[in-house]
Parts: structure tokens; sequence; C-alpha cells
């Protein structure tokens, strides 16, 4: 299996045709959730990139397949997809589904290379990193990339619509640094 696996060969072969060349990095370990993709490749969690599936039904009843470029540590707020991509409705689409739209199971779907047109949003938080790992079509193939050079792949927009982290923990650690600034401040 692995790099002659026909669905590694769309994503080389839709990388080759916007210049780009991936070097895929194929495990025997599983590499289906972020959590085990980071530990395979040796990276931190939030370098990791979760392509997941979304679906804006028509009136007709077809389904407009939203793929989102998400953080391996981040979550999907729908209100704010919603909010950021002007759909009215959205929700999450069945593995079916995805599968059906993309053309490659969860766990496996890339960035791009998918059998058929899709909007992509991309998570401002992988944009710091000089390096991000995708899913390259099946379990345990993965590639390195840039988030410059992904969004181009994907033919993404980068817009926030990531859940916002836990307020409580946010407001503490906020206060903390409150606490920090004014005890500094005072003591100069």
């Amino acid at each position: 299996m692995g790099m002659s696996h026909p669905a590694v060969q769309r994503v080389v072969d839709a990388a080759l045709r916007k210049g780009v060349r991936l070097e895929i990095a194929v495990f025997q370990a599983p590499t289906r959730t972020a959590e085990q993709a980071a530990a395979a490749a040796g990276v931190r969690l939030d370098q990791i990139v979760k392509s997941l599936v979304f679906v804006a039904p028509r009136p007709d009843g077809r389904l407009a397949p939203i793929v989102c470029l998400v953080s391996g540590c981040n979550s999907v707020d729908v209100a704010r997809l919603a909010a950021v991509t002007g759909e009215l409705s959205i929700r999450r689409a069945t593995a079916r589904e995805a599968h059906e739209l993309t053309g490659f199971p969860i766990g496996g779907i890339p960035p791009f290379g998918h059998g058929r047109p899709a909007r992509v949003v991309m998570d401002p938080d992988l944009c710091p990193f000089q390096v991000v790992w995708a899913a390259a079509g099946i379990d345990g193939a993965i590639f390195p990339v840039s988030p410059a050079a992904l969004r181009i792949l994907a033919n993404a927009v980068v817009a926030p619509f990531a859940k916002e982290p836990n307020l409580s923990a946010r407001s503490a650690a906020a206060l903390d640094s409150g606490l920090m600034f004014e005890a500094g401040g005072s003591a100069a």
C-alpha cells in the first residue's frame, strides 16, 4: 500500500498540477486522528491539519461541501463557520457523505484533491508554523507542507471559525497576566 495507493497518487497529482512536489510520509502506525498523526510525525498537535467536511444543504436537496482545515487542537464552531461562509444552514457531514463528497475515507481526507469542487476554509492558527502536516488520502500517509503552500493548494480562504478556548481557563489566564503586569508595573 502506501505511496502506490491510488488515493495517495490523487493527492500527489493534485499538488503537482499546481507545481508542488509533496514528500509523502508513510507510517505503519495509524494516523486517523490528529493525536496519532502528531505522534507518528513527531510534531506538536497544533501542527496537524484536520480536514473536516461540513455540508450546506441546498433547496434542491443537494449538499454543498465545505472543507475546514483545522489546527489539530482546535474544533469547529458551527455558528462561526456559518458566519464566515455566509451559509444559513450548515452541519457536519456524515462519514458516508464526507466520503462521497471528497472521494476519500474519514481519517485520510486530504486538504485538496477532492472528487468534486468544495469550498475550503483554513484555520488562522495553522498560519504561524513553518510546516504543518496533513492527510494524504489514506490512514498512515501524511505530508508536510508550509501553511502558505497549503492555502494555495487547497484554494483556501483563511477565516476564524474555530471554537474559542475554554472561557474560564482563558479568563483565569488573562487575570494571571493582568496581575503579573500590575505587579511588574508597580515595581518599575
